[in-house]
């Protein structure tokens, strides 16, 4: 879609002063909703949030992109939201992932490293009658169909 294509040249003109920020997606929804998620390698602020609301906003409005009402929501990837983007799993080394593999596998563990194809993650395997041990796996992104960061709450 047209529209998305300028938002994202939008967020980028906004944030080419902040190399620590970063674009995860822009999507519209069938509601006319108009979604940016945004991230940076240390987390965003609202106060970050809230400027590139006003700026797009503005240039949008300013230019007639979307001609029909719409709501405009920008903030950071939720918790429960799968990582899209090689610097979003850097920034995740030393969290717990579950990794969902394109045969439908599923693999738990601790993101130890990220590669340029490729994460390392270090999973419990337990064998029936044994002491579970620490095995690392590495995995291709090509493999990956998604990923999301588990929460603990112990």
């Amino acid at each position: 879609m047209q529209a998305e294509k300028r938002v994202t040249e939008l967020v980028e003109e906004k944030i080419s002063d902040r190399p620590e920020l970063f674009l995860v997606e822009v999507k519209m929804l069938p509601n006319n909703k108009l979604i940016i998620h945004v991230d940076g390698d240390e987390g965003i602020s609202i106060q970050d949030c809230a400027a590139i609301s006003r700026h797009v906003g503005f240039h949008l409005e300013e230019e007639n992109t979307i001609d029909k009402a719409y709501n405009l929501e920008v903030s950071s990837p939720g918790v429960g939201e799968p990582l899209r983007l090689k610097r979003q799993y850097v920034k995740n080394i030393g969290r717990e992932l579950s990794v969902k593999l394109s045969g439908g596998e599923i693999k738990e563990g601790q993101l130890l490293s990220v590669e340029e194809n490729g994460i390392t993650i270090e999973a419990k395997v337990k064998e029936k009658g044994k002491k579970a041990t620490l095995e690392s796996t590495s995995i291709d992104f090509s493999s990956i169909t998604e990923t999301k960061v588990l929460i603990s709450f112990k």
